[in-house]
């Protein structure tokens, strides 16, 4: 019964016709037991974390269990209220919205330059952007946050939106997408009197929203997640992030299992992301990865 999902699968590395062999079943199952075990070590932490948070703080430090007592919900909403996290979430959400949008326009506009239009030095340019996957992040920190207040973009939405309007990794995935697409679409709109954007807008990104649907994904996430530069930016500007609240509690009165409350709201939109776009995540960069 363990193996009859097989009897149908033609491809992938284990097949039906392998399982006649003694030496693949138990291999296969020593790689779901591990699977297994990698699964459990991974959801740990995020389980314990949520489970935790539904403690008192005396439960909390004098009881070693990982269940609680009992399931109050309503600890939740005094927590929310209490830290008043609302309106770091709206700060998150409008960072995340407008770093899509840049992350898919402009990083887009690039890669459709070097991979249809190719004006002269196009090679140049694309060298320029392999390069920049060589170089540390961690490396270019100090000149971009100089740059950000020569710009007087300091505790402004717009410098975080920028920085997404500019990753290499994107420009990469975007080129070998849309050097796959139909040229003879490209061609027929030209011909049509179709302006570069106007192509770029009404035939180039409705055929690829496949892989615009992996970059708003990944941009989604890394926008959330981000720390450093939202705290060097907007630290003290009243429009901090999730992520940057949760960092300022190590010096509040909030104790450990509110801080914990707060990381539960903080870990719940990448895990949801996950969960309904998982398929698109898993395809969609297999597909912008591997094409060309």
């Amino acid at each position: 019964m363990f193996f009859d999902k097989y009897r149908k699968k033609e491809d992938g590395a284990i097949r039906f016709y392998d399982l006649h062999s003694t030496r693949t079943r138990i291999l296969c199952v020593v790689i779901f037991l591990i699977c297994i075990a990698i699964l459990i070590a991974t959801l740990f932490p995020p389980v314990w974390v949520f489970l935790a948070s539904f403690r008192n703080i005396k439960d909390f430090n004098n009881n070693p269990t990982i269940l609680p007592e009992r399931l109050d919900f309503k600890l939740f909403a005094q927590t929310w209220k209490e830290l008043k996290f609302a309106k770091n979430y709206m700060n998150s959400f409008i960072v995340v919205i407008g770093s899509v949008f840049c992350a898919v326009f402009f990083n887009g506009i690039l890669a459709y330059g070097v991979a249809i239009l190719k004006p002269k030095g196009y090679k140049a340019i694309f060298g320029l952007v392999m390069w920049c996957l060589l170089i540390p992040p961690m490396t270019s920190m100090v000149a971009l946050f100089v740059n950000i207040n020569k710009l007087h973009l300091s505790q402004s939405f717009i410098s975080l939106w920028l920085m997404f309007g500019a990753n290499a990794f994107y420009v990469i995935m975007f080129k070998q997408f849309f050097e796959s697409l139909p040229k003879e679409l490209i061609e027929a709109a030209q011909l049509d009197g179709a302006g570069y954007l106007q192509t770029f807008l009404k035939i180039i990104l409705p055929l690829s929203k496949s892989i615009v649907m992996v970059i708003v994904i990944f941009s989604i996430n890394a926008a959330w997640s981000d720390f450093l530069m939202p705290y060097l930016v907007l630290n003290g500007s009243g429009k901090e992030t999730v992520m940057v609240r949760l960092f300022s509690f190590q010096g509040s009165n909030a104790t450990a299992v509110e801080v914990l409350r707060a990381v539960v709201y903080s870990i719940i939109p990448p895990v949801l992301l996950f969960l309904i776009f998982q398929k698109q995540i898993t395809e969609g960069a297999a597909a912008g990865a591997l094409k060309g």
